[in-house]
């Protein structure tokens, strides 16, 4: 049973109700049950890259900064999946809170192939559905979490909580990627020099 502390879980729950699922699942090409097996094999996938992000202080305030900076949207509201989930999907300009493929490209460095390989094989979606399914699912991951976070503006509290959102559901698989797609500096570790190649390039 998904501990309903979880981010994960609460995220996973918002992106299931209402219109978001159906409008996710038109975009794949896919039926909705489909679909929320993705989101769901997906979002740990995410979350577990942005805790190995943020395991190091360093990684972890370049987190807690982007998200302040980019993440937080106007008014300092709740968060808004809908609007959000339209941004996304409307195919307008990128602004850097709906950027999927620059969040992956901070995220997951160059391997973001990659992790869309991962997920494709965890679902059973082509690399190019499932890729799509990360870049639509990315800016709300980081802009779930700006509202968590980013207004407390406490990255040892942000690194804590991925740390343990790590632990609770396995990276979604994120550690049989380490070696390659978050070892950086290419020295067979994935060290502060790693986040800082992955998270300083975010402007």
């Amino acid at each position: 049973m998904v501990n309903t502390q979880s981010l994960t879980a609460s995220l996973f729950s918002q992106l299931q109700s209402g219109p978001a699922l159906q409008q996710v699942s038109q975009q794949l090409g896919m039926d909705s049950g489909q679909a929320s097996q993705a989101i769901s094999a997906a979002l740990p996938l995410l979350m577990g890259g942005l805790a190995n992000n943020a395991s190091q202080p360093q990684g972890a305030q370049s987190l807690l900064n982007a998200l302040q900076r980019d993440h937080l949207g106007s008014g300092g509201g709740g968060f808004d999946l809908g609007g959000l989930l339209g941004s996304v999907l409307g195919g307008g300009a990128a602004t850097p809170s709906t950027n999927g493929a620059g969040i992956l490209g901070h995220v997951f460095g160059g391997q973001t192939p990659q992790a869309a390989s991962l997920l494709g094989q965890k679902t059973g979606l082509d690399s190019g559905r499932s890729g799509q399914l990360l870049m639509i699912l990315a800016p709300i991951v980081m802009s779930f979490l700006a509202k968590q976070f980013a207004q407390q503006g406490n990255a040892n509290q942000l690194s804590q909580a991925l740390g343990e959102e790590n632990r609770q559901t396995g990276g979604g698989g994120i550690g049989d990627l380490l070696g390659g797609v978050l070892d950086q500096d290419g020295d067979g570790k994935f060290g502060v020099s790693d986040v800082l190649g992955l998270l300083g390039g975010k402007r």
